[in-house]
């Protein structure tokens, strides 16, 4: 899981690197050389898609996500891991739906192409949503099999003493 975990954060770092670059190049042709591209926009929105989805998937792994922390640690323990089953109840239920539907997406838009992208289908383009349920759905019976993963973004003091 760990190495799946590894693999969503660098082709979401991949695709937010593309975006960095396709963007600025964008706007470069089309304001100093006068010659706008028509695929940067296009371009970056797909890889907008795949960035959100599959990194959200490892944003939730690695509980990087928005966290009302206040209100975690004001209540007691029990009503601390009933709050924690009901996120993981909640994040079930999404990723099921994007699972479920997302495929169902995929395969109602499989005929179209994107107009930019006369080769491109747009059931790939939306890959992503039941790429990312399923991902999610993975760190989930990982969590609630295993527990929580074990912290690697960040450096404990045993660790940073032990480097120096």
């Amino acid at each position: 899981m760990q190495a799946l975990y590894l693999a969503c954060i660098a082709l979401s770092g991949l695709a937010l690197v593309a975006i960095t670059l396709m963007i600025p190049a964008g706007v470069f042709m089309r304001y100093v050389m006068n010659d706008p591209l028509q695929w940067p926009e296009p371009a970056s929105v797909i890889m907008m898609v795949f960035f959100s989805f599959v990194g959200g998937a490892a944003v939730y792994r690695a509980n990087a996500q928005i966290a009302v922390e206040a209100l975690m640690k004001a209540v007691g323990p029990r009503s601390r891991a009933a709050m924690q089953w009901s996120v993981h109840a909640c994040m079930l239920a999404i990723a099921a739906f994007m699972l479920g539907y997302g495929v169902h997406l995929c395969l109602i838009t499989q005929g179209n192409t994107v107009a930019e992208f006369p080769w491109l289908s747009v059931g790939i383009v939306y890959a992503p949503i039941p790429l990312g349920g399923l991902l999610t759905l993975l760190f989930l019976v990982e969590k609630l099999w295993l527990g929580e993963p074990p912290r690697t973004d960040v450096m404990y003091s045993d660790q940073a003493a032990e480097l120096e």
